[in-house]
C-alpha cells in the first residue's frame, strides 16, 4: 500500500516598520552536517553500551522502507521523569532551531523489523502499543545487540531524533492508559477516520493521535495494522481537515480581508482570509541552502491548491499543505465563516535542516491567533505583500492561482465590510 492508498483510507500584525530580511540569528552552525555531528558527539558517553532506561514521552517511531516488513520501535532518552515535551510538538511552537534540534538528539531510536500486519502479535509489537496507548512518559529499558549507531536523522515530514540500534528486547513499566484512546482500541467496530475524530473532538493533541494511528491502535478488528510514521502525520492531517472543511462549507462568507503575519524558524508567514466559497492554496519559496533547496543558486517556488470541492491527488509540497490545511480549517471554524484561503510562506536560510510538518501545522496556528489586518482590496493585498515578504508580487502571481483569479474578478471593495 502506497502512501496514496493510505490517505484514501484512512499573528498578530499591527502597523510595524517593514522588514525586508529577518533578524533571526542562529548562533550555533548552519551546516546539517556539523549541526549532526555536534549533538552526536554530546551524546556518545551516553551510549557506550548496550542497554537503555529512561523515560519514554511515549513516542514511538515506525519506518517505510521495506513495507510491509519495517522497523519499529520506541524513542527513549537515558533520562527519567516528565520527558512529554520531548514527543509533544504542540509545546515547541517559540523554541529555536538549536533548542529543538538539542531536545530530539536526546532521543534514542530502538528498532525491530516486524510486519505492519503483525500489530497484534509479538512481545515487542505489544510493548510498542502499549506505549502509544500510554497516558504519561513511561520508564522503558533497551537491550540492544549493538551499540547505537551515532547518527541524527533527518526527514522532511517528521520530527528530528537521536541514534538508533537494533534492540533484542524491550520492557516498559506499569503505565495507565489514557482512556479516550484506549475506549477506541477496545472498539473494534469504529474505523480509524471515526476514531481520529472522536479524539480531535475530545481534545486530544493532534501529534498523541498521530501516535495511534501509527501504533495501529484504531480500526476495523482485523484491518489494523502498523502506519508508517510519516504516513500517519500526513493521514491524521488530511483526513480531520477534510472533516472540518466539510463543516465550514455550510457557513456563509467571512465579511472582510482578513491578513495575518508571523516570522518563525526563519519563516514567514503570510496568510490571507478572502470573502468567498471555500478554497485553498499554499505557496512554498525556499531560499538557496534551505532543505528543499540545498544546493540551489536561486529560489524554489512550490504550489498547491484546491477548490470547493478539494483535490483528488497527493499535493505537490507534501504534508505541509495537509498541515497548514487543518490550522486554517480550525481558524475559520472558530469564526463560523468559510472563506479563500491563501498561505505565502518564504523560507529563509536560517531553516538549514528540517524539523517535520509540525512546523507547518503549529506556526500556522500561532499565526492565526494573532489579530488580523483588516484589508479592502487586491490593491491593499498587493501592497501587504511588498511591504512584507522579499519575494515581488508579480512572482508571487505567476505561481498562485489563487491571486490570478482574485485579480480577475471584480474589486473586493464591493462586497468586503468598509473601515
Amino acid at each position: 500500500m502506497d502512501r496514496n492508498e493510505m490517505l484514501g483510507e484512512l499573528a498578530g500584525m499591527p502597523p510595524m516598520p517593514a522588514v525586508k530580511r529577518s533578524t533571526v540569528v542562529y548562533r550555533h552552525m548552519r551546516d546539517p552536517a556539523l549541526l549532526r555531528y555536534y549533538y552526536g558527539m554530546k551524546t556518545m558517553n551516553l551510549l557506550d553500551r548496550l542497554d537503555l532506561s529512561g523515560s519514554s514521552p511515549t513516542d514511538i517511531f515506525i519506518g517505510r522502507y521495506g513495507y510491509p516488513k519495517v522497523y519499529i520501535g520506541p524513542l527513549v532518552p537515558p533520562e527519567f521523569g516528565d520527558t512529554s515535551i520531548l514527543g509533544t510538538p504542540e509545546r515547541w511552537d517559540n523554541m529555536t532551531m538549536d533548542d529543538i534540534v538539542s531536545m530530539r538528539s536526546r532521543l534514542v531510536r530502538g528498532v525491530h523489523v516486524s510486519n505492519v500486519h503483525s500489530v497484534e502479535s509479538g512481545i515487542i509489537e505489544e510493548q510498542v502499543r502499549d506505549l502509544a496507548l500510554a497516558a504519561r512518559p513511561a520508564v522503558t529499558d533497551l537491550t540492544f545487540t549493538r551499540k547505537p549507531f551515532i547518527r541524527m536523522a533527518l526527514q522532511d515530514e517528521v520530527q528530528p531524533f537521536g541514534p538508533s540500534a537494533v534492540m533484542k528486547d524491550m520492557s516498559i513499566g506499569n503505565t495507565t492508559a489514557n482512556r479516550d484512546v484506549e475506549a477506541l482500541y477496545g472498539d473494534t467496530d469504529a474505523k480509524a477516520t471515526t476514531a481520529m475524530a472522536e479524539l480531535y473532538d475530545k481534545g486530544l493533541p493532534v501529534s498523541k493521535i498521530q501516535q495511534g494511528l501509527s501504533a495501529g491502535l484504531f480500526g476495523l478488528k482485523g484491518n489494523r495494522r502498523f502506519v508508517p510514521t510519516r504516513w500517519s502525520i500526513t493521514a491524521v492531517d488530511d483526513t480531520l481537515s477534510k472533516r472540518l472543511r466539510e463543516e465550514i462549507k455550510a457557513n456563509s462568507s467571512i465579511d472582510s480581508v482578513r491578513a495575518y503575519y508571523n516570522v518563525a524558524l526563519d519563516n514567514r508567514w503570510l496568510i490571507f482570509f478572502v470573502p468567498g466559497s471555500w478554497s485553498y492554496e499554499s505557496i512554498e519559496a525556499w531560499w538557496p541552502k534551505t532543505v528543499w533547496n540545498e544546493n540551489g543558486k536561486d529560489i524554489s517556488i512550490y504550489s498547491s491548491h484546491e477548490g470547493y470541492r478539494g483535490r483528488s491527488t497527493y499535493a505537490e509540497i507534501g504534508g505541509c499543505y495537509y498541515a497548514a490545511r487543518l490550522a486554517v480549517a480550525e481558524k475559520l471554524k472558530e469564526l463560523g465563516g468559510q472563506a479563500t484561503v491563501l498561505i505565502l510562506r518564504e523560507v529563509h536560510d536560517g531553516y538549514t535542516m528540517p524539523v517535520g510538518v509540525w512546523n507547518v501545522r503549529e506556526h500556522v496556528r500561532q499565526t492565526l491567533q494573532g489579530v488580523p489586518h483588516i484589508l479592502h482590496d487586491t490593491k491593499d493585498m498587493m501592497a501587504l505583500i511588498s511591504q512584507r515578504l522579499d519575494i515581488p508580487v508579480k512572482t508571487w502571481m505567476a505561481n498562485s492561482a489563487v491571486l490570478r483569479d482574485l485579480v480577475s474578478q471584480r474589486s473586493l471593495r464591493s462586497y468586503t465590510a468598509q473601515g
